[in-house]
Order: structure tokens, then C-alpha cells, then sequence
């Protein structure tokens, strides 16, 4: 086989493997990268559920305190 040929083939190989590498490389940071604002998108929603019942609890305290000042009138 001709030198050039060789070497042409050589090249070859590797800018296949070295391409496929770095695609591997992206997709696996790019997954690991969505689980993490996954994450983070979670614990938002929990916020979103508690945060209602957290204003239930400030009406009937504000309430309560309404109650008390009107009797200590």
C-alpha cells in the first residue's frame, strides 16, 4: 500500500474517533447539565406549593391579631 494511502486512512481513523469522542464528551455534559436544572426546577415547584399555605397561615395570623387588638380595645 502506498504511503499516502496509509496515512490518509491513518488521518482518517483518527478524526472519526477523536469526532466521536468529543460528541460523546457534549452529550454526557449536556445530560448531566439538564439533571441538574432538573433539580433545581424542582425544588422551585416546592416553593410554588408551599407558598400558598403560607399565605393561609399569615390571613389567619393577621385574623387572630385583629381579634386581640380589638379586644385589648
Amino acid at each position: 500500500m502506498n504511503n499516502e494511502i496509509l496515512i490518509a486512512l491513518l488521518s482518517l481513523l483518527g478524526t472519526l474517533f477523536g469526532s466521536l469522542g468529543g460528541i460523546l464528551t457534549a452529550s454526557k455534559l449536556t445530560n448531566y447539565r439538564l439533571a441538574q436544572l432538573e433539580k433545581k426546577v424542582d425544588r422551585h415547584n416546592s416553593f410554588g406549593e408551599r407558598i400558598p399555605l403560607l399565605e393561609e397561615k399569615v390571613k389567619v395570623i393577621n385574623h387572630r391579631l385583629n381579634d386581640l387588638e380589638e379586644v385589648m380595645r
